[in-house]
């Protein structure tokens, strides 16, 4: 007898397992981590306390914790609303990269005549509609021509990317447009000046003066509890869950599946495009060719961690930005490759996909 149990099918998905394993996942992670600390011959709690404790132990560290926290936690939202609905959207990133240009064209043209505060909130806004147009390319080939969302979402990130390139590299014969013309052929554009950037929260309150810590967080006070009003409490989310869970029964509804495809990727790509245009009018404070932040990767993990939730959402986009906060502590502390956070997402999504079977089945020893 190889396998001491089997798997016995649930009437119905069981709603407490739905929160009890994204606890069986972290301490499955926990658990492997302090085997690949052995391993590695480091101290474990030596380690533990510079992975999780060490990067939230000063007003800094924490403040590059939500800075990491946002944009996960942003485009974690649309992609929870998008797989409710079972519509797959795989190219977050890309859709976030075509924020951050959106964001960075109007910049570029419009920087001199507008001069104000209203910069910003074009470049928001120019931000959101990229997101919204390239994820809105995937929802147009799968409404007219039934093509995989997974596939094309997919590929739109390497467009994205090549896109990102031409603009900042150009070709041999033209300049390249979003370049910054005295940064010496450098592949990256000007630096944003001081009215094309977020403000920071420094400038009210003291004890965050040394930070980076913009207003854009301040969005995730208002982003939760809008998708929480949207998808619990309208009557467009309700649609969008029950063709998800029974396609069939949304069709005998009357509810209009393509428009709710539409919808899902509209909604998921314009926040991460919202996302890409936080990042360089925030934190990065420029576009460059090398811009490969992975939060539109990152944020599928934050999404099933999160079981779909706003609020779980959230707690997922604050664990996974502490694995890449600590990620970044222990390689500085103790010399260890940056690899190691990477490992420690990878074991959180496999341990979270294997768990996921205990909401539909229930485990049975063999006698």
């Amino acid at each position: 007898m190889l396998i001491p149990f089997k798997l016995i099918p649930r009437p119905e998905p069981s709603l407490r397992m739905q929160f009890i394993v994204p606890l069986i996942v972290v301490i499955a992670t926990l658990v492997a981590g302090l085997a690949i600390f052995m391993l590695l011959g480091v101290n474990p709690q030596i380690a533990f306390k510079a992975y999780f404790i060490d990067p939230l132990s000063t007003v800094y560290g924490v403040s590059e914790w939500l800075l990491k926290a946002l944009p996960l936690c942003l485009i974690g939202l649309g992609l929870a609303v998008a797989y409710r609905a079972q519509v797959w959207n795989i190219g977050a990133e890309g859709q976030l990269v075509m924020g951050g240009i959106f964001a960075t064209a109007v910049m570029v043209y419009a920087q001199n005549s507008i001069t104000s505060g209203l910069l910003v909130v074009l470049m928001i806004l120019a931000g959101i509609v990229g997101g919204m147009m390239w994820a809105g390319l995937a929802a147009w080939m799968r409404t007219q021509f039934n093509a995989n969302e997974i596939l094309t979402t997919l590929m739109l990130v390497y467009v994205a990317q090549s896109l990102l390139q031409y603009l900042l590299v150009g070709t041999v014969d033209n300049t390249a447009p979003l370049q910054d013309p005295m940064g010496a052929g450098f592949p990256q554009s000007a630096m944003f000046p001081a009215h094309a950037t977020l403000p920071l929260l420094g400038q009210w309150l003291p004890a965050l003066e040394t930070t980076r810590l913009h207003v854009g967080v301040l969005l995730l006070l208002l982003a939760v509890p809008l998708m929480w009003l949207f998808v619990k409490r309208s009557f467009v989310g309700f649609q969008m869950t029950v063709a998800g869970l029974a396609p069939k029964a949304a069709n005998y509804a009357g509810f209009k599946t393509n428009r709710l495809i539409w919808l899902a990727l509209l909604i998921s790509g314009g926040l991460a495009g919202l996302a890409g245009a936080l990042e360089v009018a925030g934190p990065v404070g420029q576009l460059q060719e090398s811009w490969r932040p992975g939060y539109g990767f990152t944020a599928i993990i934050v999404a099933f961690l999160g079981r779909l939730h706003p609020i779980g959402v959230l707690l997922g986009a604050l664990l996974m930005a502490l694995l890449t906060l600590g990620g970044e502590a222990l390689q500085i502390s103790m010399s260890l490759p940056q690899s190691v956070s990477m490992l420690f997402q990878g074991l959180l999504l496999l341990f979270l996909l294997s768990a996921d079977v205990l909401v539909n089945y229930r485990v049975v020893w063999k006698r």
